[in-house]
């Protein structure tokens, strides 16, 4: 890099949400979805809305920031194990996700998408789950792309806490 280059135009990447993964213990529940669905405690698994058959609950290793999921209760992994009124709650939570998103996030657009199977990207291909992921318009950059590296510039914990308060006006 050159002596002349502008430093001053230069910015740093800060990520202080990454400070909650280094507090918490490491775990690596292979059934964390499940754990979610039958625990008490929404807020230490990040469950955002609860329905009768599924659930909505923060991506802990986000796409983009406010990624969600929404995941039947019961632990199948395939859509045709789906009951009528699993799959009407998926996409009632799925519309109730984009409309959290829209007011916390400001988000302009979504990527709605299930992936099937190991082949199909599942990162978890025992527990089917319903990703809604916020977009908006020039929201691709380099990092992705050059780096490997996605840039989430607010924490979980944080972003939590406004999409249960939305949540709580969207619902009261």
């Amino acid at each position: 890099m050159s002596d002349s280059f502008p430093r001053e135009h230069l910015e740093g990447l800060w990520a202080p949400w990454r400070v909650e993964y280094f507090e918490h213990k490491e775990t690596s529940d292979p059934d964390f979805l499940l754990t979610a669905a039958n625990s008490p405690d929404d807020e230490e698994h990040f469950v955002v809305a609860r329905r009768k058959t599924c659930f909505l609950i923060m991506n802990k290793y986000p796409y983009s920031a406010g990624h969600l999921m929404v995941v039947p209760y019961r632990k199948i992994n395939q859509l045709q194990d789906l009951t009528e009124e699993e799959v009407l709650e998926t996409w009632e939570l799925c519309v109730h996700a984009q409309q959290l998103l829209t007011i916390c996030v400001r988000a302009q657009g979504f990527n709605v998408g299930w992936n099937i199977g190991r082949a199909g990207g599942a990162g978890v291909d025992d527990h089917l789950h319903m990703h809604v992921v916020p977009r908006w318009i020039g929201d691709s950059n380099f990092m992705t792309t050059i780096s490997g590296t996605r840039v989430i510039p607010e924490g979980l914990t944080p972003l939590y806490k406004r999409l249960r308060e939305a949540r709580s006006s969207l619902e009261g």
